[in-house]
C-alpha cells in the first residue's frame, strides 16, 4: 500500500486498500496488477501465474515451469509416483 496519500485518478482499490496504479503490485514478481485480477494471500496481492501457484498453490502439481512436479521421496530416495 502506498504510504502517501492517492490522488483521485491515480487511485485503485484493491484488498480494501487504495493504491497508485503503478503501485500494486505482485509481491513476488513486481508485474504490476489490476483490481480483481490478482490472488492474494495475508493481505498482500499475488499475480495469479506463477506466482501465487508456486507459492501457494498445492505441491505436485504443474505450474508450467521447469521441474514443477514434486514428488515424495521414501527413505531410500526413491521417487514416489
Amino acid at each position: 500500500v502506498c504510504p502517501r496519500q492517492v490522488p483521485g485518478p491515480e487511485k485503485v482499490s484493491s484488498l480494501g486498500k487504495d493504491w497508485h496504479k503503478f503501485c500494486l503490485k505482485c509481491e513476488r514478481c513486481s508485474k504490476t496488477l489490476t483490481p480483481g485480477g490478482h490472488a492474494e494471500h495475508d493481505g498482500q496481492p499475488y499475480c495469479h501465474k506463477p506466482c501465487y501457484g508456486i507459492l501457494f498453490g498445492p505441491k505436485g502439481v504443474n505450474t508450467g515451469a521447469v521441474g514443477s512436479y514434486i514428488y515424495d521421496r521414501d527413505p531410500e530416495g526413491k521417487a514416489q509416483p
